[in-house]
């Protein structure tokens, strides 16, 4: 163990840590199965079999695409455990994309931003409209690299909307005292290229959420992205890492109001 594991472990410092993605899968189950007919399934958007997504269509004409990536530190989960977080944005008419990628170490994290990017241009090719990203953990770090310049093909970069990064690995550099980076296979400029906050974003709407609960850590990481960004930080009390996403599928929360406008 080295001196930043604990740090960044989130399961073990949350009461029932390990419960959660097992409740994650029931509830992403029963989601898709309501959604007969308005999900399409397993779309592939590169070569590999994990560079798939899933796209749900709201009731009538899409006012717009949200899509949402999932965290696991670039290192476990697929679309299959979120889908219920599409409930917020398809109940104000927005589709939801959620993609899968390949992980660590098949993969460095360099190569799944560029699966992200493949993934938000194909999903956006599919639906008209604004184009609004969330996502959390490292998906956090996914889509705050979508608000970089150069990442997304110009087009489609025009068409964003907002950017929710929720709960953001924002910089890396503290990852090469983990012992995940055996995994990750970082050295310090491999971090550095990967990190939103040493990058100037796209002039997009960006908000910042955390749960008030989090590890310092993560807390840390949420302002230092704020404060890179001049983005507002949203500190979620009473919330922790695992359910900081919960809002997701509230329609009525301010973190989906804020997306879908």
């Amino acid at each position: 163990m080295t001196d930043l594991d604990d740090a960044y472990a989130n399961a073990p410092n949350i009461p029932g840590g390990t419960q959660y993605p097992g409740r994650w899968t029931v509830a992403a189950e029963a989601f898709r199965a309501r959604q007969a007919g308005r999900a399409e399934l397993g779309l592939p958007y590169g070569k590999s079999a994990r560079q798939a997504l899933d796209l749900f269509h709201p009731e009538g004409t899409a006012r717009g695409l949200c899509v949402f990536v999932h965290g696991g530190y670039w290192l476990r989960f697929d679309c299959s455990f979120w889908s219920h977080l599409a409930a917020g944005p398809l109940a104000r008419g927005w589709a939801v994309a959620m993609p899968s990628y390949d992980l660590c170490p098949e993969v460095h994290i360099a190569d799944i931003t560029r699966q992200i990017a493949q993934a938000v241009t194909m999903a956006a090719d599919r639906v008209a409209g604004p184009v609004a990203l969330a996502g959390h953990s490292a998906g956090g770090h996914l889509v705050a690299r979508m608000a970089v310049p150069g990442v997304l093909p110009s087009d489609v970069a025009a068409r964003l909307s907002h950017v929710a990064p929720i709960s953001p690995v924002s910089d890396l550099r503290p990852l090469l005292r983990t012992s995940m980076n055996e995994q990750f296979r970082l050295d310090k400029a491999a971090a550095e290229a990967e990190s939103p906050v040493l990058m100037r974003p796209l002039p997009v709407p960006v908000s910042v959420r955390v749960g008030g609960d989090e590890l310092p850590a993560f807390l840390d990481q949420a302002r230092w992205l704020s404060e890179a960004w001049g983005a507002p930080l949203e500190i979620a009390r009473g919330k922790h890492h695992f359910d900081v996403i919960e809002a997701l599928g509230d329609p009525a929360s301010a973190m989906v109001v804020r997306l879908t406008g």
